[in-house]
């Protein structure tokens, strides 16, 4: 077989070597790298080729090898990474958390709104006293004795106790 027919009967086979490698990855760029890899290695082994056998099977045999090859590849390569990997350990809140947690949202939702402002200031954006006092520009002594009072109230609504609103009675 001359050179120039090997190169037409290549030609005529890369649609079909395609239309393979895209059916067995159902991904059009993983299939042409697929086709590419057989046509280099068919290239490369082309003297180990048996003349009597089809070009054809022999092309679409690489390219199946091949492609299980990958396959088993990837298989090993993401199986080592999955031994590296760090799982969290799945935690599903017990029904008790989840009550605890939405009466401390409804008890922090009870507090004022310069109480709720400085609780979330230093307990959950964790500034000091000092930072927290020159944010709100009040000395540091009252920041204190607010955030006492504020985790007073917190302590007294988590445990049930809804202050009474007291009016004054006004002569």
């Amino acid at each position: 077989m001359s050179r120039n027919d090997i190169e037409h009967q290549l030609r005529e086979l890369i649609p079909r070597l395609r239309r393979f490698a895209y059916w067995l990855t159902r991904d059009v760029h993983e299939a042409d790298d697929l086709v590419q890899s057989t046509l280099e290695r068919a290239l490369t082994k082309w003297s180990m080729r048996r003349e009597e056998a089809s070009l054809k099977s022999w092309l679409f045999t690489i390219l199946y090898r091949h492609f299980l090859a990958e396959k088993r590849r990837k298989a090993r390569y993401w199986g080592l990474l999955n031994k590296f990997r760090y799982e969290e350990p799945e935690y599903w809140p017990s029904a008790e958390d989840e009550a605890a947690t939405q009466g401390m949202l409804a008890a922090f939702n009870h507090l004022s709104q310069d109480q709720r402002g400085l609780l979330l200031l230093i307990v959950i954006e964790g500034f000091s006293y000092q930072e927290a006092a020159a944010m709100l520009n009040v000395p540091i002594g009252t920041v204190m004795s607010r955030l006492s009072r504020a985790r007073k109230a917190m302590h007294h609504l988590c445990q049930g106790d809804v202050p009474q609103v007291t009016l004054r009675v006004m002569k």
